[in-house]
């Protein structure tokens, strides 16, 4: 059973402009996350898949493999679905572990132990996806969805609804073709905290993230 990192970076970042190689403790979100991986005992290889030439020339000096992606499947039109697809059709895997650049605070030992699950798991669940608890008043419609007003709990004791946040995601090639998605048909929502769920979406994301992986993760110290 062969295993290989997907890692997925485009140029053309709305929110956050040129987000993947915008400086990142002395370093890049891209560079971060190819130098983790390279940690990862349980991985066969690493992929770097991207439209952008500086991107894919950071992989190559890294010594990871690079694919070159049509601009069409790095547009901001294209639906996700179809990139998906395109990206596993261009991997030559059995098992594609999809790990995405913007949680540089996922630390190497859940990575590992994510994996580990996986492959002793794979005939019981077909992904392992990482996913963290929310625990927050939600309303849909102008109605809530997960509380009694009338009898509002605690905020710990709301219902442990889950977050799939792409920090991970673990699956067969061939089922990310099939179903068009980094989640399979019947996932196990691996949880990790919201310290390693940190996610970049936005600018003060960023600052967040670069923050703490200065403070804790270069430093050597936990949130746990």
């Amino acid at each position: 059973m062969k295993i290989k990192a997907l890692v997925a970076v485009r140029s053309g970042s709305i929110r956050v402009e040129n987000k993947n190689l915008r400086p990142f403790c002395n370093s890049n979100l891209i560079k971060v996350k190819l130098e983790q991986l390279k940690r990862i005992p349980e991985l066969d290889g690493i992929v770097l898949n991207s439209n952008d030439e500086t991107m894919l020339a950071i992989g190559k000096e890294m010594g990871v493999e690079t694919v070159k992606r049509d601009p069409y499947y790095a547009s901001n039109s294209v639906v996700m679905s179809d990139v998906y697809v395109n990206m596993a059709e261009n991997i030559d895997t059995d098992i594609i572990v999809y790990a995405n650049v913007t949680n540089p605070i996922l630390q190497d030992e859940t990575l590992s132990a994510a994996i580990n699950f996986y492959k002793e798991h794979c005939g019981e669940y077909d992904s392992v996806n990482s996913a963290h608890p929310i625990k927050e008043f939600l309303w849909l419609d102008g109605k809530p969805i997960n509380y009694d007003p009338l009898n509002q709990p605690r905020s710990q004791d709301l219902p442990n609804i889950m977050c799939i946040n792409f920090a991970f995601s673990i699956l067969p090639k061939e089922l990310m073709i099939s179903g068009r998605n980094v989640v399979g048909r019947k996932p196990y929502l691996y949880p990790i905290d919201c310290f390693e769920a940190t996610d970049i979406d936005n600018m003060l994301d960023f600052e967040i993230a670069e923050f703490l992986y200065k403070e804790y993760v270069m430093q050597g110290k936990s949130l746990k």
